[in-house]
């Protein structure tokens, strides 16, 4: 699956505490700063706290899709976090969020973010891929079912 070109195994974190959406945001910011030295964990929380904002991103079945364009020097990357137990995300249907799928693509990036965007709600639309993601036990586990076509 396509997912493996912007998902590494280091990027996975299983039945993490979330408590509340904007910690799960600050950990997804704070995942990618360690993972890449260039990338602000302060500054990509602000990214990702204001498109929450515009909208939710919890597309419902207690999934989230964060995401913002932000200076990534062109790559496209993504973590994948289950959560422990289920926290209020804002969803669309109302649902608590233990799911969470998040994006960071290039500030440049408007036609090529909305097609890895659209790829990613798709999948995740998909029962069996999201009943494997919350299945795994081990980073292996949700990393192999993360990217399993």
């Amino acid at each position: 699956m396509w997912i493996k070109s912007i998902l590494s195994e280091d990027l996975v974190f299983v039945q993490q505490e979330g408590v509340s959406k904007k910690r799960v945001l600050d950990k997804v910011a704070e995942a990618f700063a360690q993972k890449f030295a260039d990338i602000d964990a302060a500054t990509l929380f602000k990214h990702l706290i204001s498109r929450e904002r515009l909208g939710s991103t919890g597309i419902g079945a207690g999934v989230a899709i964060p995401h913002c364009r932000f200076h990534t020097d062109g790559r496209t990357f993504c973590t994948c976090i289950t959560l422990s137990e289920p926290i209020d995300f804002d969803a669309i249907d109302q649902q608590p969020v233990d799911v969470v799928f998040a994006m960071v693509v290039p500030e440049d990036s408007e036609k090529a973010h909305l097609e890895r965007l659209a790829a990613l709600a798709e999948a995740l639309q998909n029962k069996d891929y999201v009943a494997r993601v919350r299945a795994a036990k081990t980073r292996e586990e949700l990393f192999q079912a993360a990217i399993a076509e």
